[in-house]
């Protein structure tokens, strides 16, 4: 069976995954902007938003790599054209990470105040963080409900119905925003920093719904759980299990990050909020041509066709390059604008374009890292990705993030530790890939 690679495919694929990508970040950098404006404390409260995003990210980066272990399984078994083989595993899966996020949601409920005290935050921002954290917290099963079902269509080489469900997310999380933080007179009140916790919840819920509702009624998977559980769910739990290791590793870099910028005062970790929400919403706009290198080099792995597979490889290394570059000259072309569009306070306006330039000069770098982790991710090559990241974290970042704070170069240091080690994480990749599958693609 041979795989089409065309760019028109690729584009047919990471189109919709770009688009769909964003949702996750636009709803925080939609709570932030509009937080970021209101009337009273909008530094405070920027920070709390900040604090209280990377703590969530945090989890459901954790947690929501089921998506990209069942996608890489799924997509093994299309390319294989064994799809039957695996009938009552997506149910499994679902239910798996059901039950984890519930009980992640009932531990950390409690020890709100203790968590964010960890990541420094105090008074004024610690009652902020609480008071938005124990809202937004209850959308977290509901991500990563998401999540699952997203892994699900990405296996079955689908990205159009995740963007169709991102759309709707976003859109609602917008008009909920404006609604809830600044009220409508006569009918809601201004919440503030409650009102983006409730509008994040509901976009939250209704795209678990709309998800769910498009599995069952358009695709042939099966819902009805049963027992004994699926030979490869084994091999599903070693993955995430891996991913786990992994990304609590990449949340490691992203705590010392918040908790170093929340220690240098409320306009640094405000200007760090906007900046690492910029970077991230490059990242999950990049993650569109990574979701096509995941989906189409899982199904290549299983049909064994290596040529097809170094090709690939080759194109979404040019688009990424370019993507990336064409987002950072988007950025450079509206630097001023877009600092603007966060906030109006001078001291966090001031902090935050002296580092923006570096968020911006990461995007074509991280593109190419993060293209080659997806490609890994659906070949199922997990321990490589674990094992890189706790090394690229453990000796590259906190490492340049200590010296670099040690001559109290402050948002410097933060971004400078985040660029050396997004290239520690992409260089390893793309050598290993050659050496790997150069000589395969040869025979």
């Amino acid at each position: 069976m041979d795989t089409d690679i065309s760019l028109k495919n690729i584009n047919k694929l990471a189109i919709p995954a770009l688009i769909a990508g964003i949702a996750e970040p636009l709803l925080s950098i939609t709570d932030t902007a509009i937080i970021g404006n209101i009337d009273t404390n909008a530094t405070e409260s920027l920070a709390a938003v900040g604090i209280v995003g990377a703590f969530i990210s945090m989890l459901i980066w954790v947690f929501g790599q089921i998506r990209s272990a069942i996608s890489s399984i799924i997509s093994q078994y299309v390319g294989a054209n064994k799809l039957d083989k695996i009938e009552n595993l997506p149910i499994q899966a679902i239910a798996i990470i059901s039950l984890g996020s519930l009980a992640i949601l009932c531990i950390s409920y409690p020890f709100s105040k203790e968590i964010f005290q960890f990541y420094n935050a105090s008074g004024q921002v610690l009652g902020y963080c609480i008071s938005y954290f124990k809202i937004r917290i209850f959308g977290f099963p509901f991500s990563l409900l998401v999540f699952s079902i997203f892994g699900i269509f990405r296996g079955l080489q689908n990205t159009f119905y995740p963007m169709i469900i991102a759309i709707v997310g976003a859109l609602l999380n917008i008009v909920l925003d404006f609604a809830f933080v600044y009220g409508v007179e006569g009918f809601i009140p201004a919440m503030h920093v409650e009102g983006a916790a409730y509008a994040s919840l509901i976009a939250q819920i209704v795209m678990a719904v709309i998800a769910f509702y498009l599995l069952v009624k358009k695709t042939t998977i099966s819902l009805q759980f049963s027992l004994p559980f699926h030979s490869e769910i084994p091999r599903l739990l070693g993955m995430i299990g891996n991913l786990f290791v992994r990304t609590l590793a990449l949340n490691t870099a992203l705590y010392f990050a918040t908790a170093f910028a929340t220690g240098y005062g409320p306009e640094y970790i405000a200007a760090y909020t906007i900046g690492i929400n910029i970077w991230l919403l490059g990242a999950f706009m990049i993650d569109g041509y990574s979701s096509a290198g995941n989906i189409l080099s899982g199904k290549l792995l299983g049909a064994k066709e290596y040529k097809s597979l170094v090709t690939l490889s080759q194109k979404l290394f040019k688009y990424g390059v370019l993507t990336g570059a064409l987002i950072a000259g988007v950025g450079f072309l509206l630097y001023s604008f877009i600092g603007e569009i966060f906030t109006q306070e001078p001291a966090v306006l001031n902090q935050f374009y002296t580092v923006f330039w570096i968020v911006l000069l990461t995007q074509p770098i991280s593109a190419v890292t993060f293209i080659f982790d997806g490609m890994f991710k659906g070949m199922g090559k997990m321990k490589y990705l674990r094992n890189l990241l706790l090394l690229s974290t453990g000796l590259i970042f906190i490492p340049t993030l200590l010296i670099f704070d040690y001559f109290n170069l402050k948002l410097y240091a933060i971004w400078m530790a985040f660029t050396i080690w997004i290239m520690a994480r992409g260089i390893p990749l793309i050598l290993h890939f050659r050496k790997t599958f150069l000589p395969l693609a040869e025979d």
